[in-house]
């Protein structure tokens, strides 16, 4: 029997824990996001590590609206029918990122399966309109799996940006539950193709879905093998009462000892703590 969404509610250890977004450089990048309509993961996503990555001069701006085609059982990201793709929206994030003097940019986006290409035209526009605007900011890409298709993949891997980053998410075996049309071989495909390119390819895993030890270092040698080179594992914390549950809160030890493991299986970098989500300490990954 699937207890997936059993109603046990875990209390929340002193360890994840956050503090109040505040600070001069977080308040201006707040504005410009507001007054120029962007959307970022890092409001949609309820990251708690706002405050520490607008204020190094680092954003994960999201491209493409603010609607999923896709309704993954961990995600916060509002799911329905997107509006019609806006062909302004590179230019708009551009100028943006040169507003904010943003060092470091992480671009996502939602998924688009309406879209006859998954959107990887704006996608690859947006990179290239940055890049012309802010030829000093280093640039990451965070994509969705394209359904595995080498061509629209590698529309968004030709456009110039230094890292390409899809998330696995988590362990094959949960895969099924927590994702709701991605397949656990198709991302690691992806990946494959990523990292064939000239960028430095990165992924990302939740834990605390109920996967065990095993399964973490099983996966990490999965990614190994596609050539992943940048590894994130960071606590899944429940945004919502409809969302998947948390079965359990790993303690910041056992996020160490992953950290060690991905080192050892020859990981370049692998940032493993309870609060570390995907974009964190992103400038530090730019170097192939």
């Amino acid at each position: 029997m699937d207890n997936t969404r059993s109603e046990t509610i875990l209390r929340k250890p002193d360890w994840l824990k956050i503090k109040v977004p505040k600070g001069k450089q977080y308040v201006e990048v707040k504005d410009i996001i507001k007054n120029h309509k962007l959307h970022t993961i890092c409001t949609s996503g309820r990251c708690p590590n706002m405050e520490e990555c607008w204020g190094r001069g680092t954003a994960t701006l999201m491209i493409l609206g603010d609607i999923c085609t896709r309704a993954c059982g961990f995600c916060n990201v509002k799911t329905g029918r997107p509006l019609p793709a806006d062909w302004k929206e590179p230019a708009r994030v551009a100028e943006s990122v040169k507003l904010m003097k943003l060092k470091h940019c992480v671009l996502t986006s939602v998924d688009r399966d309406d879209l006859e290409d998954g959107g990887a035209g704006i996608w690859a526009m947006t990179v290239r309109e940055i890049k012309k605007l802010n030829p000093e900011t280093t640039l990451e890409t965070l994509i969705p799996d394209f359904d595995g298709r080498e061509d629209l993949i590698n529309i968004v891997v030709d456009s110039g940006q230094e890292v390409i980053s899809h998330n696995l998410e988590t362990v094959r075996r949960i895969t099924p539950w927590a994702r709701s049309r991605a397949k656990y071989d198709t991302s690691l495909k992806t990946l494959e193709i990523i990292s064939k390119s000239n960028s430095v390819c990165k992924s990302g895993i939740m834990v605390g879905l109920g996967e065990t030890k095993e399964e973490v270092i099983e996966t990490m040698d999965d990614l190994r093998k596609v050539g992943v080179e940048v590894l994130t594992i960071g606590q899944y914390l429940q945004p919502t009462k409809k969302h998947l549950k948390v079965k359990e809160f790993i303690r910041p030890e056992v996020f160490e000892e992953y950290r060690r493991i991905g080192i050892d299986k020859g990981f370049r970098f692998v940032e493993s703590s309870p609060l570390v989500r995907s974009s964190y300490r992103a400038e530090k990954h730019v170097n192939k």
